[in-house]
């Protein structure tokens, strides 16, 4: 069983920037495939961003590559999301997944309860 709790949202001004962390409660953390998902009421869940397990590999949607990026810390059990440049139409509840499979993507089993983030025009 993977624990995530994600952290880090907000609001702010288009153009400005947030950093999500997800933190994950296991000791196979370095193990996991980790995403971030976002959720607008009626719409479906997206996916955002992925890293590989030894955060070799990253992955994103077509809507926030150059102004994304995900990284993880393996000691810390953490993982980030940083927003730059961000607009209105990234308003969203981003959700930390683990277990998929980021390069398809596909998403795993476990999941944090999500974290608001809302932009201002």
């Amino acid at each position: 069983q993977v624990q995530l709790v994600e952290s880090g949202g907000g609001l702010v001004q288009a153009g400005g920037s947030l950093r999500l962390s997800c933190a994950a409660s296991t000791r196979t953390f370095s193990s996991y495939a980790l995403e971030w998902f976002r959720q607008t009421p009626g719409k479906e869940r997206e996916f955002v961003a992925g890293i590989s397990w030894s955060g070799g590999n990253t992955y994103y949607a077509d809507s926030v590559k150059g102004r994304f990026t995900i990284s993880r810390d393996n000691a810390k059990n953490t993982v980030y999301l940083q927003m730059n440049s961000l607009k209105p139409e990234d308003t969203a509840v981003y959700y930390c997944n683990a277990g998929g499979v980021p390069s398809i993507p596909t998403r795993g089993p476990y999941w944090g309860q999500g974290t608001q983030v809302t932009v201002s025009s």
